[in-house]
């Protein structure tokens, strides 16, 4: 090759170079004022949707600032709080009664007042307690309302209340002081416990009767992605007192074997009774559970780019995009909710919100066996972690910070936890190419708008999309990545998951995902329904033989009623016609779907879309199936 050839390829590759740094250097600019700008809508907002926005850091202070001045009993602060102190659990925005709402954006009617809802443990009183309060009006609060017994029927047992972080340290020190040291020759010589290197992970619920404040803590090894990495070791903690020094060990479950506490399986260990299976000992980074990459990116992944700016609009917390206009909001307990949701300025749902996240593990293991996670009692909102550019949401999406107010008296801030971005959807809207007598092509690019928040409770990263159509669709959207939850491999361990590693058993489980639709279609509804949506697994579980859910179809419905009871004999399952029927417990202790003709035709197979009616003796569900080819809550 020449000398001028080699020229030519030098100055072609740096203008190649040139014009990269250009494009990088200007994509986070804003569009000048010759490049598109998202386009104009009628139906200006004039800042109704603020009616929905959430709690400010400075309505947040004043509510805590109201609280300790007006409630007439000591208020610690939720961080440092014992299980025998006041406290302020969490305050979060008390959206407004739908009718007075209606009246105000639709009807001219007045603002309505801005409240905000604060749930307090009252640990310190002679009936222990909890109890939510209304506080308004903001920014200046002047009074509280106690709702408690209008929401629940009557007081909340102090013992229901849901588990604070300094209740989770306050447990993780007395296992390393009083529980650990009193099996130092098991611990040191099996566990090689120093103090730092085992990370517990509590069951849930806690306890299988009222009164019960019982936990099972699985041990594992202190590593990047302890979650997979168990150590045979499971201790059940009483930590119904009030007084901390009078929490006790209930039960010692070791590599398929109860005891009664930490000394008798020390004994046991000591005079040679015990089987043991001693862990290799992973490394800090957790090994084969390492997030680190195993091996470098052979080239940069493919990035979204607009050519003239978004093509939505985010102002406060109302989202323009096309025909669509909405509001959001992110609720501490229950996550990422959404407001006011109008196709061509015609609202078609007052709200469509995440509700709740059930997950239920099957386990030879203590543990694993007793928990049925229910996320929203930790905080779905609350545990709404930062996104990352590029990984969790396109570079050029817009990020929304969230404030929230829980297990503590001073409010924190998840930087960029919620984003909005336009997708190209990598297909055609419609499309065709003519070859017959004329010859022609018409197409239209694919495009959703998609709102994220992702929540990382625990295990488990949540990935909650609201997903917007050109034609009109709608679509809530769930996506579980993180680690899998797991338990110690022993014995007939593989009849309840697969080996993950050497001792880790990935445990079968179902998840449970809940949705509040309240749909205003052609006008206002006057209710709304859950919509429940979840996979029935055959799975082994530990469950009171006999309970089930029996399914039916009501007289002259078209949908399906199911109620849960009792068998009255395990051996002959009820079914009375068509019915789908789900038995847990029932002979062999699994669950079972008897899936009948019924529901093959919904197409589900097995898959049943469920929403709460009413109270007719017993809890009791509606269920009805999608219509064919209609975009569904899933």
């Amino acid at each position: 090759m020449n000398v001028k050839a080699v020229l030519v390829l030098l100055v072609l590759a740096l203008a190649t170079i040139f014009a990269l740094v250009c494009v990088l250097l200007t994509r986070g600019r804003a569009p000048s004022t010759c490049q598109h700008q998202p386009p104009e809508q009628d139906g200006a907002d004039d800042g109704q949707s603020l009616v929905f926005a959430d709690l400010t850091p400075e309505e947040l202070a004043q509510v805590v600032r109201y609280l300790q001045g007006n409630l007439g009993v000591p208020l610690v602060d939720a961080s440092r709080a014992k299980p025998s102190d006041n406290c302020i659990a969490s305050v979060d925005l008390q959206v407004p009664a739908k009718a007075e709402v209606l009246r105000f954006l639709d009807g001219g009617g007045a603002r309505p007042p801005r409240e905000a809802l604060a749930v307090l443990y009252f640990g310190n009183q002679p009936e222990p307690n909890v109890t939510e309060y209304v506080v308004g009006p903001l920014p200046t609060p002047a009074y509280h309302r106690d709702v408690t017994v209008q929401k629940y029927g009557g007081k909340v047992p102090y013992h229901r209340r849901p588990t604070l972080a300094v209740e989770y340290k306050q447990i993780a020190g007395f296992l390393k002081t009083q529980v650990f040291s009193a099996a130092p020759s098991f611990m040191h010589q099996v566990m090689e416990y120093d103090g730092a290197n085992l990370a517990a992970l509590s069951a849930a619920p806690r306890g299988f009767q009222s009164g019960d404040r019982k936990s099972w803590f699985v041990l594992f090894q202190n590593v990047s992605g302890f979650f997979v990495h168990p150590v045979g070791l499971e201790v059940l903690v009483d930590h119904s007192s009030l007084d901390i020094s009078r929490w006790a060990v209930s039960k010692v479950f070791y590599n398929g074997q109860y005891y009664r506490d930490m000394i008798q399986l020390e004994s046991a260990y000591v005079q040679g009774r015990i089987s043991v299976e001693k862990v290799k000992k992973a490394p800090r980074d957790g090994d084969f559970s390492s997030m680190k990459p195993r091996a470098p990116s052979a080239a940069l992944f493919p990035l979204q780019y607009e050519p003239q700016g978004p093509r939505y609009s985010v102002r406060d917390n109302r989202v323009l995009f096309q025909a669509w206009s909405f509001a959001f909001g992110m609720s501490v307990h229950r996550g990422l909710r959404l407001f006011d949701i109008r196709h061509k300025g015609e609202r078609v749902a007052y709200e469509i919100s995440v509700q709740e996240a059930l997950s239920v593990y099957g386990s030879n293991c203590p543990g694993g066996m007793s928990t049925r996670y229910m996320d929203g009692s930790f905080g779905i909102g609350h545990y709404t972690s930062p996104l990352v550019r590029g990984v969790d949401c396109p570079y050029l999406a817009t990020y929304r910070d969230v404030h929230y107010l829980a297990h503590s008296q001073v409010s924190r801030v998840s930087k960029s936890a919620l984003c909005i971005f336009e997708q190209n959807l990598g297909s055609p809207l419609r499309r065709h190419y003519s070859n017959l007598q004329s010859l022609f092509y018409g197409g239209l690019v694919n495009s959703a708008l998609v709102i994220r928040s992702i929540a990382t409770i625990g295990n488990y990263d949540y990935v909650w999309d609201f997903i917007f159509y050109q034609n009109g669709a709608i679509e809530g959207k769930v996506q579980a990545t993180g680690y899998a939850s797991s338990s110690f491999l022993h014995g007939d361990g593989l009849r309840y998951g697969n080996r993950v590693w050497e001792h880790t058993l990935g445990t079968v489980h179902t998840h449970s995902i809940n949705y509040k639709v309240d749909l205003d279609v052609g006008g206002r509804s006057g209710s709304s329904f859950n919509a429940c949506c979840y996979t029935v697994q055959e799975q082994r579980l530990a469950a009171p033989p006999g309970w089930a859910v029996k399914c039916w179809h009501p007289p002259g419905g078209t949908g399906m009623l199911c109620r849960e009871g009792w068998l009255g004999s395990p051996q002959r399952p009820f079914q009375e016609g068509a019915k789908a029927l789900v038995v847990l417990g029932a002979q062999t202790g699994s669950v079972r779907s008897l899936v009948t003709e019924t529901c093959k035709r919904w197409g589900g197979g097995n898959i049943l879309y469920l929403h709460r009616t009413k109270e007719i003796g017993g809890r009791q569900w509606a269920a009805s199936a999608p219509a064919r080819g209609e975009t569904q809550l899933r």
